[in-house]
């Protein structure tokens, strides 16, 4: 079964086929430095260690004084886990975070 995404489209499709390419953690430090901001590159990161805490059953509170998320930006990713295209728990699975259910 094909996923259908509200994002694709062939812009989106040949980005992803390019970050599928990477090989390596610094051939993802070379092209991400390149295409995102430090801003956009940390924001990402920022918003995995966010879902990383509240798969970990972590407060809201503890949460914002650890990543310095805002509390709007912890639900949003909060109602992502929840009700979103199940993409962090794909990568929760693939990184050993979470169980297969």
């Amino acid at each position: 079964m094909e996923y259908n995404s509200k994002i694709q489209n062939s812009q989106t499709d040949g980005f992803f086929e390019a970050v599928l390419k990477l090989e390596n953690m610094e051939e993802c430090y070379r092209f991400f430095e390149d295409i995102c901001t430090v801003k956009e590159i940390q924001a990402i990161a920022q918003r995995l260690e966010v879902a990383k805490l509240l798969v970990a059953k972590k407060t809201y509170n503890q949460i914002e004084l650890e990543t310095g998320a805002s509390t709007a930006t912890i639900s949003r990713i909060n109602r992502s886990l929840n009700y979103g295209a199940d993409g962090y728990k794909l990568i929760f699975k693939k990184l050993g975070i979470i169980e297969e259910e």
